[in-house]
């Protein structure tokens, strides 16, 4: 006679089919896939002033409270070696005072009121 079947909706007592696992140690491993590094966006600095940009470095840089040719280069998309030109005629038309020289780096500030009263009373 064959045995009974369970009638009573309990749990099976034959186990689910289980995935089968890869049988071997490691196998072969994904290869690591080198990243290209980060990607820098090409700037496109101006390398000579247009008119728009010259009447808007007269007018904006000497409001600036710190002035290096890098503040400049980036604000007025120009290339850093016109910057410093720029800074120099600037110096020269006395809009800007400079504040430290450096082989590698110039800061300059605005000109205040006493930098005015102090360079009249020292030209006489």
């Amino acid at each position: 006679m064959a045995p009974k079947k369970d009638t009573k909706g309990g749990a099976s007592k034959a186990p689910a089919k289980a995935p089968k696992k890869k049988e071997g140690g490691g196998g072969k491993a994904k290869k690591k896939k080198w990243s290209k590094g980060k990607v820098r966006d090409k700037l496109n600095n101006l390398v000579l002033f247009d008119k728009a940009t010259y009447e808007k470095l007269l007018k904006e840089v000497p409001s600036y409270k710190l002035i290096t040719p890098s503040v400049v280069s980036e604000r007025l998309k120009v290339r850093g070696s016109l910057a410093r030109r720029a800074l120099e005629e600037l110096l020269q038309k006395g809009l800007i005072r400079r504040v430290v020289k450096h082989s590698a780096q110039q800061i300059y500030t605005r000109t205040t009121k006493a930098d005015e009263v102090a360079a009249a009373a020292a030209a006489p």
